[in-house]
């Protein structure tokens, strides 16, 4: 497939560059997958995909357009290519447009070992899928599911430009899944969930520990209350402080620092986290979630540190972006059949601290255990922060019952200055953190 698929890019930048483009870049992007929902003890979804896209983006001067198509037939790459040229003859000049030099691509790309060899069977997912929701619903206090899901699949990735960057390659992934309910309408009714994700089969977790662990997660939230405002120490579990990172890299992306729109945009080189905070991005971890040799421009990546005991190092640069700021790009561009390239991290985790959970806990004689966070109320101009969350109440260290209906608020720039981490760090998502505490956020309860 990858010859055969850079053969097919290579034709059409040779037949775009004939038409009147000046440069382009083209990308094939084919996949398949099966998914299986399993609810109440029903195998209630059973589906099986198969496509993929190919996309053109041509430059003639500094316009840009980019076509796409499911179709590969000649009669449709040739109009595919006459629609680009044409279209980029009518948009705006764009001055940051441009391809690599040749002299700026990566020419050792490492292997990453990113494709299982094998595939799972359709019914390897379908028993995958019964027995998490089975381990889920036989939890004490778990009333109802909302299912339980397994999915893998394999894609197939070529690219190649008129600069010379040819790369194609083949990966794999999936997931188990639970969802659950506990309790009922006259008492009160949680829900929650829980899931595995990986590259090889083989590092799944079992689909047994995945829905038990769903169960316990919705039954332990039953008897849930509210709790009196004010401003106390929050604790963020692992997977809600992920949230946390994730607006700390929206923060840090280059069109928004090029654009002006991050509270971050005059923070390069200065405390953003405390100085025993350490967030690094490593690119070419073996096996990992967003794992990739290079980027989607053609330039090397390396690992970093985003933060460096609490300092920004870096801005997160596509080589658009980086030409706005007047700066060398990073190597973090992105993009997909229909999109033009974008900055974008790879595997990026806060390093782990030396306390553990419970430390963190033991110093707190009143506060809020986040497990979940929900709504959108995060300003990503100023930093303002202010969701609704789930969690456990804190007393003298220790958790001492559930509660919800509870919203928290700071801003961005103060959480981060106050962030502690604890050692519980798992590589496992791609985007991944240790629970963490931050000191003095405003509760609103009763």
């Amino acid at each position: 497939m990858s010859d055969e698929s850079l053969n097919v890019l290579t034709d059409l930048i040779t037949k775009a560059k004939a038409a009147g483009a000046d440069a382009a870049d083209a990308i094939i992007a084919d996949g398949e997958s099966t998914s299986v929902t399993y609810r109440l003890g029903e195998l209630e979804q059973l589906e099986h995909s198969e496509g993929g896209d190919v996309g053109l983006r041509v430059l003639v001067g500094k316009k840009q357009a980019i076509v796409s198509s499911s179709d590969r037939s000649p009669e449709a790459l040739a109009e595919l290519v006459e629609r680009a040229v044409a279209m980029a003859k009518t948009v705006p000049d764009d001055e940051l447009l441009g391809l690599a030099d040749p002299d700026q691509l990566a020419t050792d790309l490492p292997d990453l070992d990113m494709c299982d060899p094998d595939d799972i069977s359709t019914e390897t997912l379908i028993e995958a899928a019964r027995t998490c929701e089975d381990a889920a619903r036989s939890i004490k206090g778990v009333t109802n599911s909302e299912g339980a899901q397994a999915n893998w699949g394999r894609s197939r990735v070529a690219i190649a430009a008129s600069n010379g960057f040819q790369r194609a390659y083949e990966s794999t992934g999936g997931s188990y899944s639970a969802s659950v309910l506990a309790g009922d309408v006259e008492t009160g009714m949680e829900t929650d969930y829980e899931y595995t994700s990986a590259v090889y089969a083989k590092d799944f977790r079992s689909p047994e520990e995945v829905g038990r662990t769903a169960g316990e997660r919705a039954v332990r939230k039953l008897g849930a209350r509210k709790v009196k405002s004010g401003k106390f120490p929050v604790v963020f579990e692992s997977r809600a402080a992920r949230g946390l990172i994730s607006h700390f890299l929206g923060a840090i992306n280059g069109s928004a620092v090029a654009r002006g729109t991050t509270f971050l945009k005059d923070s390069m080189e200065t405390a953003v986290f405390n100085d025993g905070i350490t967030i690094v991005e490593d690119p070419h971890r073996a096996r990992g979630m967003r794992s990739k040799p290079c980027d989607a421009e053609g330039l090397a990546n390396k690992s970093r540190d985003l933060i460096d005991n609490g300092v920004l190092t870096t801005w997160v640069l596509d080589l658009r972006s980086a030409r706005k700021l007047g700066l060398a790009p990073t190597g973090h561009a992105s993009r997909g059949p229909s999109s033009p390239p974008s900055p974008s991290v790879t595997n990026v985790n806060v390093v782990a601290g030396e306390k553990t959970p419970e430390q963190l806990f033991g110093e707190i004689e009143n506060g809020l255990y986040v497990t979940d966070a929900f709504g959108q109320g995060v300003n990503g101009v100023t930093g303002d922060y202010s969701r609704g969350v789930g969690g456990f109440w804190i007393e003298n260290g220790e958790l001492v019952y559930p509660v919800n209906e509870i919203t928290i608020a700071s801003n961005l720039k103060d959480m981060f200055l106050t962030l502690t981490a604890a050692n519980d760090l798992e590589l496992t998502r791609g985007i991944d953190s240790p629970t963490v505490r931050i000191d003095g956020m405003s509760v609103a309860g009763s």
